[in-house]
């Protein structure tokens, strides 16, 4: 199976319509030869949702496609599409007319404006959708949350007040939204314990999804990458607070290689961690909500026709601390 870039290409300034891809004619292959500064939209996406290894994912498909750099999430379809297609392609590099190009985007997976947005503008478009134990998953992300001080509160109060950590975890209701919007046929449901216990048959299924050669996952990416369990509280929330604010405000002005640079420097030990670690949730919290998610994951169950029993008890600390 071999799925084409779609949507727009821009060349310098001008953006062009690519519904044929020029590259299908050998005119439009010698003039995209000729051309450097080709790019084209996104042919899948990886929309999560957050905290089910999609930051592995991001690395392990940066070399066999062409993804945003250096930010991994760039947040257009559901934060920045008033900047325009333009400021969205200049995320990507210059493009073959035999590369795929993808983005790696879970916040896309609990948001209506995303999904129609890419819709209208991509509707050729593969969507891979990763489903995790939900409990394991909502801990996991308010943890990454709090580390960036992105929330102030404590996990129950978070529940109430952070509407992402349960709307993301509409999974059923979410897919069937995106298989409306896509067809069931552009739509692929995954599993997290899949991606974590059989990695590389993992990755040959979703390689053969997107339309990419199957590849060996690396060595070095086998292990897990991005563990929440070595995140902390901040020692400071407002300087940890402030940094997160002025890291969103320079990537919204394509500024990312400073806030890559930064994060990879010494000075990233300054606004991130040092505080306390967190602290084991009490074991009736974790009941309360495997109780709460029983009816998700027994519907989730019937969709993928899959037994997902191990889901509807008590996570341990370690399972959710993993990535």
């Amino acid at each position: 199976m071999t799925v084409r870039n779609v949507g727009i290409q821009a060349s310098g300034d001008t953006l062009t319509h690519n519904v044929p891809s020029i590259a299908q004619s050998a005119a439009g292959r010698a003039a995209v030869s000729a051309c450097s500064s080709i790019r084209s939209l996104p042919s899948f996406f990886i929309i999560g949702p957050p905290r089910t290894g999609t930051t592995w994912l991001h690395e392990v498909l940066a070399g066999p496609t062409i993804l945003p750099n250096p930010t991994k999430e760039t947040r257009f379809f559901d934060k920045h599409y008033d900047r325009g297609v333009k400021w969205y392609l200049s995320h990507f590099p210059p493009t073959a007319p035999d590369e795929i190009v993808g983005e790696v985007a879970p916040t896309y997976f609990a948001s209506a404006e995303a999904r129609q947005r890419i819709a209208n503008l991509i509707p050729q478009a593969k969507i891979v959708c990763i489903f995790r134990n939900p409990v394991e998953r909502v801990v996991s992300l308010y943890r990454l949350k709090r580390a960036y001080a992105m929330l102030p509160w404590s996990f129950e109060q978070a529940l109430v007040r952070d509407p992402e950590l349960m709307q993301s975890s509409n999974y059923v209701a979410n897919f069937t939204a995106w298989q409306a919007a896509f067809g069931p046929g552009q739509v692929l449901a995954t599993v997290y314990d899949d991606m974590k216990n059989e990695r590389q048959g993992y990755v040959d299924d979703l390689a053969d999804f997107i339309g990419i050669p199957r590849f060996r996952v690396p060595d070095a990416l086998a292990r897990r990458v991005n563990d929440i369990a070595s995140m902390t509280e901040p020692r400071s929330y407002y300087r940890t607070r402030g940094a997160t604010m002025i890291a969103d405000w320079c990537k919204a002005r394509r500024l990312d290689g400073f806030v890559a640079a930064v994060k990879k420097s010494r000075l990233r030990r300054f606004f991130l961690g040092g505080g306390n670690e967190f602290p084991e949730l009490p074991r009736d919290v974790m009941t309360r909500l495997s109780e709460i998610f029983r009816p998700e994951v027994e519907a989730l169950e019937t969709m993928l026709n899959r037994d997902l029993s191990a889901w509807k008890t008590p996570v341990t600390r370690e399972s959710a601390l993993a990535a």
